[in-house]
């Protein structure tokens, strides 16, 4: 943020949707910025898009598309720790925030355990107070975090 206030430019922040929804993202690590530009990327769309990118021209390390998801807030972390991969996970999130569709429609639609499913909406819930503090983003699904999906960050999350 001092460079941008010393040249004039803008800070892009660098939270997916998937690190947002579930609260993987740090108010003044990766969310400090003036545009979240993929703030509505999912993780797994993050990973092709970088593929896609470095199929034209490598511009992208590969070690960093091959390192294991981390938020890299501890040694040996990892994403999976804690979260189901990504592919289930956005599934999830795709499901619950853009189809509005109820934890136990998401476990019989997929075949996801039902525990697995409510605690990322758990994760969903509880993360709001993080969401609303971030960068206006740039929307490319039905429903994007910020304007069009509010939520309090005072409720119970169940």
């Amino acid at each position: 943020m001092a460079m941008s206030n010393k040249f004039g430019a803008l800070v892009l922040s660098t939270g997916n949707k998937s690190e947002l929804a579930v609260g993987y993202c740090t108010l003044y690590g990766d969310m400090v910025g003036g545009l979240a530009v993929i703030s509505d990327v999912p993780k797994t769309l993050v990973y092709r898009l970088s593929a896609y990118v470095n199929s034209r021209r490598k511009v992208i390390p590969q070690a960093t598309i091959e390192k294991p998801p981390s938020a890299e807030l501890r040694p040996d972390q990892k994403d999976s720790d804690s979260l189901p991969p990504y592919e289930v996970l956005d599934a999830i999130l795709e499901d619950y925030v853009e189809e509005l569709r109820s934890p136990e429609q998401i476990a019989h639609a997929h075949n996801f355990d039902p525990d697995l499913v409510k605690r990322v909406i758990v994760m969903i819930a509880r993360s709001e107070y993080k969401r609303q503090q971030a960068a206006p983003g740039i929307k490319i699904s039905p429903k994007a975090f910020g304007y069009g999906r509010r939520f309090p960050i005072a409720a119970k999350a169940e």
